[in-house]
C-alpha cells in the first residue's frame, strides 16, 4: 500500500549494485531485482525550514510530503516542481504521515496531544481539505496510519489506559472510529510508537497490519489479523529501556518477510543491533548479522526485489541485499522516511526541505 540533513549537502556515493555484494551473503537473485548502481538525486522543494517525515510515493512522477509546519507538498513531474497544497489553517500542526491513493487522494495525519492529532482528507490534488478527525482525548496522541486499501485504514495512538489505541477508518478516510481495546494486549510501562516517518504502523495484504513499539524494557512488534481487532505482541532484539530507544519503521513485502530498523534517535547515543528480520509474519524476530550503522527511522523494500531494501535516517541510507541478514552504508544524505513504488519509484524525505528519487 502506499504509503512515508544538511540541505547544501549533495548526497555523498551512489547505492551499490546489488550485484556488489559477497556471493556468500547473498539469495539467489530475482529476476527483476537492481542490478546496476543507483543514487539519490535531490529535488529542490522550495521549502528549507520545513522537516518532512510523511512520505507517499505513488509512482516515479508523483509523490506527497507531509512535514511540519502544517506543510504539504505534491509533485506529479517526478521532483522537478512541488505545489505546496497544505490544509489552510494548519500551519501550528505537525504532519508526520501522509498516505496517497493517486495524484488527486491523500489523508495526513497531525501529530501531537489532545486536539493536536487530526486527520485531513482531499480529493482535489490538495485544492480543498476536509478535516475527518479530531481528538478530544487529551491522553491520546497518534502517530501513524496505515491503509489496507483503497477503504480501509488505520490510525495508532500511543497507549490509553494501558493499551494502544487504534482508530478505523472503512470509508477511505472520510470518517473514523475508535476500535475496542479488549483485543489489544496490555502496553509495558513507558512503551509508545514514535512518528518519525509514518512507519510505525504499516500494512501488508487486505487484513494484517503491523506496530512498532519503543519507550519500554523491550522493543516490541505487535501483529493483527483482522484489521485491528486483535492483537499479538513479539519482542524484537532491537535495544529499548529508554524512551529514545525501539523500532521506529516496519517494512513488509508478504504477510510473512517483514523488517524493522530503529536505535536511538539521539545524535550523541550510538545504535548497536538496531536492525532485525522476521520471515513468520512478525512471530519471531531475528537481529541482522552486520545491522544498519547508525539510528534509522525509515525502511523499505526495493520494488519487484525478495531480498533488496533501503533503511534510512539523519546519518545517512543503508542498503541490503539478503532480506536483512547484512546491511551496509551507501549514502550519507540525511532522510527520515524512505517509499517505493512497483514502478522502481523510489523517494526519500527528510529535514531542511530535502526530497530525493533514487535514479538508475
Amino acid at each position: 500500500m502506499v504509503r512515508t540533513t544538511a540541505a547544501g549537502v549533495a548526497c555523498a556515493g551512489a547505492l551499490a549494485a546489488v550485484t556488489a555484494v559477497p556471493a556468500q551473503a547473498q539469495e539467489p537473485a530475482q529476476a527483476h531485482e537492481p542490478q546496476r548502481s543507483a543514487h539519490w538525486e535531490l529535488k529542490d522543494t522550495g521549502s528549507p525550514a520545513v522537516r518532512f517525515r510523511g512520505l507517499a510515493a505513488v509512482d516515479r512522477d508523483t509523490a506527497w510530503l507531509a512535514g511540519s509546519a502544517g506543510t504539504v507538498l505534491r509533485t506529479t513531474d517526478g521532483g522537478a516542481s512541488w505545489r505546496n497544497v497544505s490544509p489552510p489553517g494548519a500551519g501550528e500542526l505537525q504532519f508526520r504521515d501522509v498516505e496517497a491513493f493517486d495524484a488527486r487522494r491523500a489523508v495526513v495525519l497531525a501529530i501531537g496531544e489532545g486536539e493536536a492529532s487530526r486527520v485531513y482528507r482531499t480529493e482535489d490534488g490538495g485544492a480543498t481539505w476536509t478535516e475527518a478527525f479530531r481528538n478530544t482525548d487529551p491522553r491520546a496522541f497518534y502517530d501513524c496510519m496505515a491503509f489496507f486499501d483503497r477503504r480501509h485504514g488505520l490510525a495508532m495512538s500511543d497507549p490509553v489506559d494501558g493499551r494502544f489505541r487504534i482508530l478505523s477508518t472503512a470509508d477511505g478516510g472520510r470518517s473514523w472510529t475508535v476500535l475496542p481495546q479488549d483485543g489489544m494486549p496490555d502496553a509495558l510501562a513507558g512503551e509508545a510508537g514514535f512518528a518519525a516517518s509514518g512507519q510505525c504502523l504499516v500494512t501488508a495484504g487486505s487484513k494484517d497490519v503491523w506496530l512498532a513499539t519503543g519507550g519500554g524494557a523491550r522493543a516490541r512488534v505487535l501483529h493483527s489479523a483482522d484489521r485491528g481487532r486483535t492483537w499479538t505482541a513479539a519482542d524484537t532484539p532491537i535495544p529499548a529501556g529508554d524512551p529514545a530507544r525501539g523500532v521506529f519503521a516496519l517494512a513488509f513485502r508478504d504477510r510473512a518477510h517483514g523488517l524493522a530498523v530503529g536505535g536511538d534517535y539521539r545524535p550523541d547515543q550510538s545504535s548497536p543491533s538496531a536492525a532485525a528480520r522476521t520471515r513468520d509474519g512478525g512471530t519471531t524476530w531475528r537481529p541482522a548479522a552486520a545491522p544498519v550503522s547508525a539510528y534509522r527511522s525509515g525502511v523499505a523494500w526495493l520494488p519487484h526485489s525478495r531480498t533488496a531494501a533501503l533503511a534510512v535516517g539523519p546519518t545517512g541510507t543503508d542498503l541490503t541485499t539478503d532480506g536483512g541478514r547484512t546491511w551496509r552504508t551507501v549514502d550519507s544524505g540525511s532522510y527520515d522516511t524512505v517509499d517505493c513504488t512497483p514502478d522502481f519509484g523510489c523517494w526519500a524525505a527528510g529535514e531542511k526541505g530535502r526530497a530525493a528519487r533514487l535514479e538508475r
